[in-house]
């Protein structure tokens, strides 16, 4: 039996990290994160442009590590290679192929490719090395300690060069000695099992001082629960505020009001949900929340009283950067909040140190403290700064043309079926048949969970099931014959009824060239209740005395 098959761990065990430490434990003052203040003219070392040498395989000419394979039945038979050369970015490069070598020699038989990665600090380290075969099996193995050594000679070489040493290094290696090595430098937040406490960054940071680190790791290891406020905090803070007659700003220019915003989420939450999309806005009951793709997002907390909180983090805020390369404080995101706005209502980035803006909603107003503008907090919203914006984004996850009045035929209905389901959720009225309008109903969207993003908004009609068409007419001709209407000037065999908000408008059309003044217009509500207008009063000024009549009787709840 092969040395594969005897330590064979398949794909599922892939997936989970090792997280025992190699090296140092984690015992360091936990106070400080630079050993000098950080320089005004920082820049981006993720990738430095000097002193690394290039990592990446060498599909043309010799492998960068010479070994021999055999027929698979030996061990491979390593070549030596010459004393690694004084300059530190070849000594860099002899020690990346020295630890490739070693992960070569201690394979087992039958193996393809390896990938290894080490993460380390001056006082922690983990690391794990995964072999794979033809078959794609995985055998997953730690490596031993001469292996770690040179990697932590490495890694202190690595800390001459711009931009200072890595925080992970990245080892892929083939069995045709093509060797690739990738220096992580935290443009993004380390994996599960990979991130150490934030003790062991702070004492990295001594050891190797640095002009800018990631804004992310900044506030991982130095945010020390400031932007927490607690219910006792948040009250004492609020009397304080009052007593020296700190308040906030009123900000009436920089999102809808409350219900406006709210419904239009709602709408955006049900598209994203409709298309299937990982990422957008979604609803759940009393809280909104959107994560962008590229780690910017928000919450909206609505609480009894018409009260709410709007809170969230742009990834590359200025304030944070400011705050974690340039010395500034964390801004005031509080300053004369009132004592509700609490850890429990505030978006979760509040706990790692990257919340960004705050605003909240009381007595029909928004406010903010020290928060950016609304212009600068798109990356962190979903897009419902106005309906035409909401509905670009609608006809956008459809893949049709969202420009207003650019569209005719089909695309021109699908417009208007978009502009009819923003409406109708900002009038709470939505039903299915509006979704279906959008999205059809041929299972390429999932109409059901859409609608049910708009059911927990609130923003659907909560009343009886839709009245059939047919019934509709059948009504309104029981009611003609009943009440002796002249069938004459109102052939019943004629009667039309068209869709809306809550039950049927049916009436008889004119005909072509005919002028109708005061004909009769029947509207039939979703529980059978019949009212009759005519043609004199506009049906888009009926309907809202119509709809809200429907809501008293069927008791439909009000949101936001």
């Amino acid at each position: 039996m092969s040395g594969l098959d005897e330590g064979i761990a398949r794909e599922d065990e892939r997936r989970e990290p090792a997280t025992e430490p190699v090296g140092l434990e984690v015992a360091v003052d936990p106070a400080g994160l630079m050993t000098d203040p950080p320089k005004e003219d920082s820049s981006d070392v993720r990738v430095p442009t000097t002193g690394y040498p290039e990592s990446g395989d060498e599909p043309e000419g010799p492998p960068d590590i010479g070994f021999n394979l055999g027929d698979g039945d030996s061990d491979p038979v390593i070549t030596e290679r010459a004393a690694p050369p004084q300059d530190p970015a070849d000594r860099a490069r002899d020690l990346a192929h020295a630890i490739g070598r070693e992960l070569a020699d201690m394979a087992p038989e039958g193996w393809r490719q390896l990938e290894a990665v080490f993460a380390m600090t001056v006082v922690a380290g983990v690391s794990e090395v995964l072999y794979s075969d033809d078959d794609e099996r995985v055998l997953r193995v730690q490596p031993p300690d001469h292996v770690h050594e040179l990697v932590s000679e490495h890694r202190d070489l690595s800390a001459g060069f711009e931009g200072g040493p890595w925080w992970r290094l990245l080892v892929r290696l083939d069995r045709d000695g093509r060797l690739e090595t990738d220096y992580d430098f935290g443009e993004e937040p380390f994996p599960d099992g990979q991130l150490f406490p934030p003790e062991a960054y702070q004492a990295d940071l001594r050891a190797y001082p640095r002009e800018r680190i990631p804004v992310w790791l900044g506030a991982y290891a130095g945010h020390g629960d400031r932007q927490s406020r607690p219910p006792a905090v948040a009250a004492r803070q609020a009397r304080a505020d009052r007593s020296v007659g700190v308040g906030p700003e009123v900000s009436d220019d920089d999102f809808p009001d409350l219900p406006t915003l709210w419904r239009r989420w709602a709408v955006m939450a049900a598209a994203f949900v409709a298309a299937g999309s990982p990422w957008g806005p979604r609803i759940r009951p009393a809280l909104a929340w959107f994560e962008g793709s590229r780690r910017s997002g928000s919450t909206l907390c609505v609480l009894p009283g018409n009260r709410a909180v709007l809170s969230g983090g742009v990834w590359d805020a200025p304030a944070l950067e400011a705050a974690y390369n340039g010395g500034s404080a964390l801004p005031d995101l509080y300053a004369g909040a009132p004592e509700w706005v609490t850890d429990p209502v505030l978006n979760t980035r509040y706990s790692q140190g990257m919340l960004s803006f705050c605003y909240w909603w009381d007595n029909d107003r928004w406010y903010r403290a020290d928060s950016p503008p609304a212009e600068q907090l798109s990356a962190a919203v979903p897009g419902i700064w106005t309906a035409d914006t909401v509905a670009q984004v609608v006809l956008g996850l459809i893949g049709a043309d969202s420009a207003e009045g650019s569209a005719s035929g089909a695309e021109g209905e699908l417009r208007s079926a978009v502009d009819t389901l923003v409406a109708a959720a900002a009038a709470d009225v939505v039903t299915r048949d509006t979704l279906v309008a959008v999205f059809g109903d041929d299972d390429t969207f999932d109409i059901d969970s859409a609608f049910n993003q708009l059911t927990m908004a609130g923003v659907t009609v909560t009343g009886p099931a839709p009245l059939p068409r047919a019934e509709a007419i059948e009504r309104v001709r029981t009611h003609i014959l009943e009440q002796d209407i002249d069938a004459g000037e109102y052939p019943l065999e004629q009667l039309r009824a068209d869709r809306i908000s809550v039950g049927w408008l049916v009436y008889v059309p004119t005909e072509p060239d005919e002028i109708s003044i005061g004909r009769a217009l029947f509207y039939v509500a979703d529980d059978g209740v019949l009212e009759q207008s005519s043609s004199s009063i506009a049906p888009s000024r009926y309907l809202a005395g119509f709809e809200q009549r429907y809501r008293e009787r069927t008791g439909a709840v009000e949101t936001v």
